[in-house]
């Protein structure tokens, strides 16, 4: 076994590769960009290095920087975790040259895996199914047109170079695939540096499911059973689990012997994942869809589900033992895990950012959290939105959902958005609960888990907190010290408007003591509302009702969090509300998130239609369109291509069409 293991990557993946070197005696090495100084894995490892400024590119990404790091700590070993340079047939190249063992597949295997075109027809020579599609590399995009004028629409357009939905586009209609060919060259080639593109049939109703395999250096293969990954948002995955509600075992079975025969067609070694879209209303037939050669996200489930440490079958098997995995390979119970994101489900799922102020993770029975974040940590726009994972088995499908919901419940994460309350909407969702998949379903029922609400207890809490703040510390001797002051009759009412991100500005009125006030959310009547610290946190009476919050202030926004759930809650102007503008009109329009322009697609003094495409953001791997709200005139464009900008700076001014 080696000595000295060096993990290429940061987040989550890197504290969890650490935490199995850790419990197997092996001096490891973190390397990290400016951005992450502080990040855990930095301090969790024995040795950290310093490899760039935040650009994955002069930092994760650069070849020549993480052999430095590797060199100079005498790692013998990489570790690449996933995304970054986890399937870059160079970096695996370069490794074996500098005479370091890749914890991974050889580069040939990565090579044939990592472009799609070649890996449906590799594993087709083995006799694994695949979706009918094109079949030829670098087509251009009139022999792509061609190419779907013989498979017919529906279509999927999927970048060859690369994975994660990175690029890919779903086509219906003709009239839309010139426009969905350039934007997925686009992002393929901001995304994996190749813009080829092959296009499939789209399977309708299609459920995910990819089987786990391991292979040794020895030709010995073996699967460890599915993992089902229907749910989406982007064709990324938010929630996984295994085994699948689908599959029998005789279909478990036959994806399984498919997945051994795809690995060893390209002499894989390591622990590799082939995924797989089957058809709901036929579970029989599925198709090969790509082969990931490295450790994927969702592994936590297949780790619990099947009782073996993945990241140590890797290394035992880069080590060049044999058959380092149980003997008798059985799965017991069923696992699902979540992904928690810094994004806004209500927004398209946009990326947020910003200061973790509060942060308490779950603890409970059978419940795992793999994280890469602390209090204090900044999530800015460099990387991917993923800040962590919580993992929950239960005996039974069931068990193992209630688990997991209320480990997300128990869940504070305060100071940006994140999609926790969306994760519970989602998982209480009776076709969820009963296993009624496919990876259309987010995109179908989003609202329905996005409701814009805003509970009234929420604002209560705002405005008691705000009481208490004015309160005094010590006994009251000048009643004057007393928020509302002292008066003939009745106490007065402080009025506050509060306003959070989404949602309108609600007028709050409350008077009293917090011990004793009253509360008026809006134009409801006013009722009893009780509020006193409890440790670092606020409990409030209101409706009856006890609650605890976790609280934080940042600047003048008050964060609340509460059953998973968070709220930004800031004191809005008077003159702010004013000035607040219909929607649909012209004026400024704003970025949506911090990020980078990539495109600006008009020009200064342009006229343009309603619907009309303005300015590409792109933001942690994701690409924002915005369009003209109105037709109008394009005036002051201050968005360039390459260019930074900050959420809710002004790209240009739309000037509306007057009649």
């Amino acid at each position: 076994m080696f000595e000295t293991v060096l993990v290429a990557n940061r987040g989550e993946i890197a504290v969890r590769v650490l935490r199995t070197l850790r419990r197997l005696g092996i001096r490891s090495v973190a390397v990290f960009s400016d951005a992450d100084a502080r990040a855990p894995h930095v301090g969790m490892a024995d040795v950290a290095v310093r490899i760039g400024p935040a650009p994955a590119a002069e930092s994760y990404l650069s070849i020549p920087a993480v052999l430095e790091a590797a060199a100079a700590t005498g790692a013998q070993a990489i570790h690449p975790g996933y995304g970054f340079l986890s399937e870059n047939t160079a970096f695996a190249a370069a490794c074996a040259d500098a005479g370091v063992v890749f914890v991974g597949p050889p580069a040939a295997a990565i090579e044939a895996m990592g472009d799609k075109i070649a890996a449906k027809t590799t594993v087709a020579k083995a006799g694994v199914p695949i979706v009918p599609g094109s079949d030829g590399a670098g087509l251009t995009d009139e022999e792509l047109v061609a190419a779907v004028e013989g498979i017919g629409y529906p279509v999927l357009l999927k970048p060859s170079a690369g994975g994660g939905g990175k690029g890919m586009r779903e086509v219906h209609r003709p009239g839309d695939l010139r426009d969905a060919i350039l934007s997925a060259r686009r992002e393929a080639r901001g995304s994996f540096g190749d813009d080829t593109l092959l296009v499939e049939r789209l399977v309708r109703n299609p459920r995910h499911i990819e089987i786990q395999v391991l292979a040794d250096a020895h030709g010995d293969v073996v699967h460890l059973g599915e993992r089902e990954c229907s749910l989406q948002r982007r064709h990324q995955k938010i929630v996984e689990e295994a085994p699948s509600a689908l599959l029998t075992a005789a279909q478990r079975e036959a994806m399984g012997a498919a997945a051994v025969e795809a690995a060893r067609a390209v002499g894989y070694t390591g622990a590799g994942t082939v995924e797989f879209i089957v058809g709901a209303d036929d579970p029989d037939q599925f198709y090969f869809m790509e082969m990931n050669t490295r450790l994927q996200v969702e592994h936590p489930v297949t780790e619990q589900v099947y009782d073996v440490d993945l990241v140590e079958a890797q290394l035992r098997i880069a080590a060049g033992e044999r058959r380092p995995w149980p003997e008798d390979v059985r799965p017991y119970g069923h696992s699902v895990e979540a992904r928690i994101y810094a994004e806004d489900p209500a927004s398209g799922f946009l990326p947020t950012g910003g200061r973790i102020l509060a942060l308490r993770e779950p603890h409970a029975h059978s419940v795992r959290v793999d994280s890469g974040i602390a209090e204090g940590l900044v999530v800015g726009s460099d990387y991917d939105p993923m800040l962590a994972k919580v993992i929950a088995w239960g005996e039974d499908r069931g068990q193992a959902l209630r688990r997991l919901d209320r480990a997300l419940g128990d869940t504070v994460l305060l100071g940006l958005g994140t999609n926790v309350g969306f994760l519970r909407a989602l998982l209480a969702d009776p076709d969820v609960q009963a296993g009624r998949l496919d990876t259309g379903l987010v995109g179908r029922r989003l609202d329905d888990w996005t409701a814009a609400d805003l509970p009234a207890d929420v604002l209560a809490a705002a405005a008691a907190h705000a009481l208490l703040e004015l309160e005094p510390a010590d006994a009251v001797v000048d009643p004057f010290d007393v928020p509302g002051g002292w008066r003939v009759g009745e106490p007065a009412w402080a009025t506050w408007r509060m306003s959070v991100s989404g949602h309108d500005p609600v007028a709050v009125r409350i008077r009293g003591r917090a011990i004793a006030a009253e509360v008026a959310v809006g134009d409801a009547e006013p009722v009893p509302c009780n509020a006193w610290r409890d440790a670092d946190a606020l409990a409030v009476t209101f409706h009856g009702i006890t609650r605890r919050y976790v609280c934080a202030r940042d600047g003048e926004t008050l964060w609340l969090g509460r059953d998973g759930r968070a709220w930004g809650v800031r004191e809005q102007a008077p003159l702010d509300a004013a000035a607040a503008t219909e929607g649909g009109a012209g004026g400024p329009v704003l970025a949506p998130m911090p990020g980078t322009v990539t495109a600006v697609e008009v020009a200064d003094g342009q006229r343009v239609e309603a619907g009309a495409r303005l300015v590409v953001v792109e933001a942690m791997k994701m690409e924002h369109v915005l369009t003209a709200p109105v037709a109008g005139v394009v005036r002051e464009l201050a968005a360039r291509p390459g260019g930074t900008v900050a959420k809710d700076a002004v790209l240009l001014v739309l000037e509306p069409e007057v009649d």
